[in-house]
Formats: structure tokens, C-alpha cells, sequence
């Protein structure tokens, strides 16, 4: 299973959060390095997590149409 780094960004569903995840990718011709932003919808059973933690998130079996990710623990 993979496991992400990323930043609890909305906590306005229930025991779910929306997870920001930043990633540098290498551009192939210039060879610079720039910041990728993805967002996923992470399962929260005890709405325990808010907006601003740092968390670990963790791939998991689909448990709604959009999530595919629980979490794990706060940094």
C-alpha cells in the first residue's frame, strides 16, 4: 500500500477529509524542478483530524465513489 505525506486542507464532510499531497517533479527537457498539487479525499472515521494537521495517509480498498485513502496518523 502507499503511503503519502500531505496537508488536511477541508474538514467539512463527514469522516471525510480533503488532503493535499505536494510533490517535485522534474521537468524532462529543462531539468528544473517544479511543485505538483494533488488532492484526495481521505476516510476519517472519528472526525478526529482538522483543517491545517499534518497527516500520513494511507491507499486503502474504494469505500466511496472518490475515496480510495484513510488516515493513518498526525505528524
Amino acid at each position: 500500500m502507499r503511503k503519502l505525506k500531505g496537508l488536511v486542507v477541508s474538514d467539512k464532510m463527514n469522516k471525510t477529509r480533503v488532503v493535499l499531497v505536494e510533490r517535485l517533479k522534474k521537468h524532462e527537457r529543462y531539468l528544473k524542478y517544479y511543485k505538483i498539487s494533488q488532492r484526495f479525499k481521505a476516510h476519517d472515521e472519528k472526525n478526529e483530524y482538522k483543517t491545517g494537521d499534518k497527516v500520513i495517509i494511507e491507499e486503502t480498498r474504494p469505500i466511496s465513489k472518490e475515496k480510495r485513502w484513510r488516515i493513518l496518523s498526525k505528524i
